[in-house]
C-alpha cells in the first residue's frame, strides 16, 4: 500500500489513557502531515472489560465502561482535537467489531497505530490493558502504547527560560536492538521518527554491533545524530533508565510472535511511550 493512503490511527474506548493517547496521534499525525483516525470498536452499551497488569501473574482486575460514554468520547475527542489542530485531517470511525480484531484490521492501513495505557501506579510502574497488548503483539505495523497523563511538554527538553514549551526541542529517541536480529524496519522506523522531529537517536545494544548495520541508515539520515551505547549483558535496566530522558522508546518484536519479556517489562516500566515495532 502507498504510504500517502496510511493514517496515524488511535482507539477509543472512553478513558482518559485513550484520550491522551490520541493527543499524542494528533501531534503524530502532524509531524508526519498524514489524516489522523480515530476508531472506536465494540458495541454499545459497553460491557465489562478487562485490564491486566504485565508481571508474571498477569493478574486481571476487571472494569466497567459506563454505556454511551465511548460514543460521546469520541464525539468530543473530534471536536478537541479539530480546534487544536485545525490543519489536521481527522476521520472519526465507530465499528461493531470487536475492538482487537478491528484494530488489528485498522493498522493494515496505518503507518503507525496508537492506544492508551492506564496510569502510572507508583513504582510498580503501569498496567497495560488486554486489548492494547494483544494488538501490539499482533499488529502488522508499529504500535505505540503512550500512558495516562502523557502531555506534550514530556517529548521535549524541558525549558528554563519561559519561552513556549512547544518551542524546545524534542528529547532523544531511544532504540533498543538485538544485534541478532534482522531488523532493518525496526531500525528504519527508529531513524524515521528521529528524522521527522529533528530529535537525536540513542542506539542501545548488547556486545559489538557490526558497523554494517547502521551505516547505510546514517547515510540515509545524514541530519540525525546518532550515539550508540553498548551494554555488556542486558539492556534492559540501560533503557529503563534511558527512557526517563526519552521522547519515544522504540523496541522491537518477531513477527509472528509477541513481545519477549524483556520487551514486556520496558512496556510495563518506561517512562515515555513506547513503539513496539514487528520486524523480520
Amino acid at each position: 500500500m502507498s504510504t500517502d493512503t496510511r493514517t496515524i490511527t488511535v482507539g477509543i474506548d472512553g478513558s482518559r489513557s485513550s484520550l491522551d493517547a490520541a493527543d499524542w496521534a494528533a501531534r503524530e499525525a502532524q509531524r508526519r502531515r498524514l489524516p489522523l483516525r480515530l476508531l472506536h470498536a465494540g458495541t454499545e452499551p459497553a460491557v465489562p472489560g478487562s485490564v491486566f497488569d504485565i508481571d508474571d501473574t498477569d493478574d486481571i482486575d476487571d472494569i466497567d465502561v459506563p454505556a454511551g460514554r465511548t460514543r460521546a468520547a469520541l464525539d468530543r475527542a473530534a471536536i478537541e482535537l479539530s480546534y487544536a489542530h485545525p490543519a489536521l485531517d481527522i476521520i472519526a470511525r465507530r465499528t461493531a467489531t470487536p475492538a482487537v480484531p478491528a484494530l488489528l484490521a485498522a493498522a493494515v492501513e496505518a503507518e503507525t497505530l496508537v492506544l492508551g495505557s492506564r496510569g502510572r501506579t507508583g513504582s510498580a510502574g503501569f498496567p497495560v490493558g488486554s486489548v492494547a497488548l494483544g494488538v501490539a503483539a499482533r499488529a502488522d505495523r508499529p504500535v505505540v502504547l503512550v500512558r495516562a497523563g502523557e502531555l506534550p511538554e514530556d517529548e521535549r527538553v524541558p525549558v528554563v527560560d519561559g519561552s513556549p514549551p512547544s518551542t524546545a526541542p524534542y528529547l532523544p529517541v531511544v532504540l533498543g536492538l538485538d544485534p541478532d536480529a534482522s531488523a532493518d524496519d525496526l531500525i528504519g522506523y527508529a531513524f524515521d521518527t528521529a528524522a521527522v522531529r529533528s530529535a537525536p537517536l540513542h542506539v542501545v545494544h548488547p556486545w559489538t554491533l557490526p558497523t554494517s548495520t547502521l551505516r547505510p541508515w546514517r547515510h540515509r539520515y545524514p541530519g540525525t545524530t546518532v550515539r550508540e551505547h553498548r551494554v555488556d549483558g542486558d539492556p534492559g535496566p540501560r533503557l529503563l533508565e534511558a527512557s526517563a530522558r526519552a521522547g519515544l522508546l522504540v523496541v522491537g518484536r518477531r513477527a509472528g510472535r509477541g513481545p519477549g519479556r524483556a520487551a514486556r517489562s520496558l512496556i510495563r516500566h518506561a517512562d515515555c511511550p513506547v513503539a513496539v515495532v514487528p520486524h523480520g
